[in-house]
Order: C-alpha cells, then sequence, then structure tokens
C-alpha cells in the first residue's frame, strides 16, 4: 500500500470514496484472496496507480470481509472495477483486462484537460477572481463544447451578472443524466424564480382578496413570494391556481411549483408536503 493504494470497508467507504472522488478520481477494486484473476489484476491497478502519482488513487475492497460494499454494487463477478468521479461511477469492467484495457478504462476516468482547466476556474471564482475565472471556463469550453463543469460554472457567472439569457442558453446544454446536469437544473430554477418584476406585495395582496379568480394578481404574488425565498407561501399561492384553473398561462402554476421543488431539493420538507398537496389535485 502506499498514498495512493489502500484498502477500504464498508464503515470507511462514505468518506475513503465517495467524499474523496470529489477531489481526485478514485479506482475500486473489488477482489478476494481466493480470485486468481485478482492476483493478476490487482497488482496492474496498483502499478498504475503509482505511475500516475496521484492523478487517481485505488481503493481496494476485499469482498469476504465487505460484504456489504459488495452487494450494494452488486459485485457478484470479480474483480470488478469501477471509477468514480464527483460521487457518480463514470466508467466500469469486470474481469482481468490487459493493460492496454486497463489503460482505456483510466483514460475515461481520469479528467481531460478541459475538466482540468474547469476545476482551476471553480478556484478562480470562489476567490472572486471572476474575470480570470471567466477566460478559464472559456478555453476549457475552446477543448471540450461538451465540458459541463464549464457551462455550469460559466452560467453562475452569467447568472451573478443577471445575464439571465447567456446563463440559460449554457445551462441547456449541460448532459442529461450527470451531477452537473442537477446543479443546472438548480440554477436555471432559481434563475426562473428571480425573473419577476418589482410588483407590490400589499396591493396584489388586496386584489386577491377582493377578487379570488383573478388568477393574474395571484400568479404575479407568487412569483414575488418565491423571488423573495418564501417558497412555502409561494407554493400555496400557485397550488390555488392549479385548482382553479389548470391551462392557466399553459400550465404556468404547476411549472413554477416544479422550478421551486427543483431548487430546494427532493429531501426538503416543505417540497414533500406541497407534492402532496399538487399530487391529490392532479389526480383526484
Amino acid at each position: 500500500m502506499s498514498e495512493w493504494v489502500f484498502d477500504t470497508t464498508d464503515s470507511r467507504f462514505e468518506t475513503d470514496v465517495v467524499e474523496r472522488s470529489k477531489r481526485v478520481p478514485v479506482v475500486i477494486d473489488f477482489w478476494a484472496p481466493w480470485c486468481g484473476p485478482c492476483r493478476t489484476l490487482g497488482p496492474l491497478l496498483e502499478r498504475l496507480a503509482e505511475e500516475h502519482a496521484g492523478a487517481f488513487v485505488l481503493a481496494k475492497v476485499n469482498v469476504d470481509e465487505n460484504p456489504g460494499l459488495a452487494q450494494g454494487f452488486g459485485a457478484n463477478s470479480i474483480p470488478m472495477v469501477l471509477g468514480l468521479r464527483d460521487g457518480q461511477v463514470v466508467s466500469e469492467f469486470v474481469g482481468a483486462l490487459p493493460e492496454a484495457g486497463v489503460r482505456d478504462f483510466l483514460a475515461r476516468v481520469l479528467p481531460s484537460a478541459a475538466d482540468t482547466l474547469a476545476a482551476e476556474a471553480l478556484v478562480l471564482r470562489a476567490a472572486g477572481q471572476l474575470d480570470e475565472s471567466e477566460a478559464a471556463f472559456h478555453r476549457a469550453l475552446e477543448l471540450d463544447p461538451r465540458c459541463d463543469r464549464a457551462l455550469v460554472g460559466l452560467a453562475h457567472i452569467h447568472a451573478d451578472r443577471q445575464q439571465d439569457d447567456d446563463a440559460l442558453a449554457l445551462l441547456d446544454r449541460v448532459a442529461p443524466g450527470t451531477p452537473a446536469r442537477n446543479d443546472a437544473d438548480r440554477l436555471a430554477a432559481a434563475i426562473r424564480i428571480q425573473q419577476v418584476g418589482g410588483a407590490d406585495e400589499a396591493t396584489l395582496r388586496i386584489k386577491v382578496n377582493a377578487d379570488p379568480k383573478d388568477l393574474e394578481s395571484r400568479f404575479t404574488l407568487a412569483q414575488v413570494l418565491a423571488a423573495a425565498a418564501r417558497y412555502d407561501e409561494a407554493l400555496d399561492m400557485y397550488l390555488e391556481i392549479v385548482k382553479r384553473d389548470r391551462r392557466f398561462r399553459d400550465d404556468a402554476a404547476r411549472k413554477a411549483m416544479l422550478d421551486i421543488y427543483e431548487l430546494l431539493g427532493p429531501d426538503n420538507e416543505i417540497v414533500d408536503r406541497s407534492r402532496g398537496a399538487l399530487a391529490s389535485v392532479l389526480f383526484r
């Protein structure tokens, strides 16, 4: 074992592997002492980890000693090797591949030049060096127009500058089914929620109370509440519109509710309550 090769267990896996993969790619080797192909593949993986000198780390999982991990990842046949980046499996294989095949696998796991530039740009952005960060994101996208990290990072800069159309155009380019897509959806939802005028809440409440059927005023009031991060009240307003007229503004109230759900995340208590209420209206 070395600083780049280590054993991990059921109890340490979250810290050793998942959290660490957010900083550096992690390759997981599921093996067992009785497995012949494992005795061939294991030393090869360890040698490549040393060769790459920290570009990735190798986490070894003895399936006999860690049956929970083996079952959780479906390691029914070993050796099984997974590559993780940002907490997500990005590539995998089963069996003892020749060295060329393992190197091809690593090429899919290790960050590209565009990914590396995007990571540097994120550090610059966090340090408040927005012009330098923006330039680095653009260089990353010149290398790879599909670099999700760069697309989302650059969109954040545009959103901070209230260049909403530019930000949303970048977010539309992020690939589906990726961690970056989740970040893109949350940012897009936040932008749409903020895209409201400076309407006066008190005036709108008077209009809604005077005429509960005034859905236009009710919708504008819901937008004002959402923009002020009063999401619980906004969701109730939107829900009332869905109850009264699902077709109002081409289903705009329900779509606005989905934006708030996306922004707050699925585990939020407000989202859980509101989803149930919306479902009871839509499917009654």
